[in-house]
């Protein structure tokens, strides 16, 4: 995995996971491998940062995860618009 591909990873990886999971429970190599399709192969979640997540994630409470997934959907649109506008701006 590149530089840029880590470092976008890493700001992103919670919202990843939660979609990774969905609806269902799943072990950690199970959302690993769903990772991958989901980004058109773009990123391959390792276990040396998808397992802390994880891990962060369930002591955090994110059980309800579709609950979650809705906040962090939301703070992601909210950042991506922060960044598109100046990126616009002549």
């Amino acid at each position: 995995m590149g530089h840029n591909q880590t470092n976008l990873l890493l700001g992103t990886l919670d919202l990843l996971l939660l979609k990774a999971i969905g609806d269902g429970e799943f072990h950690g190599l199970r959302v690993s491998r769903r990772i991958e399709p989901m980004t058109q192969g773009t990123f391959q979640a390792k276990p040396g940062p998808l397992f802390p997540a994880l891990r962060r994630m369930e002591e955090a409470g994110w059980k309800a995860g579709a609950r979650q997934l809705d906040i962090e959907t939301k703070e992601w649109e909210t950042i991506a618009r922060v960044i598109e506008n100046p990126l616009k701006a002549t």
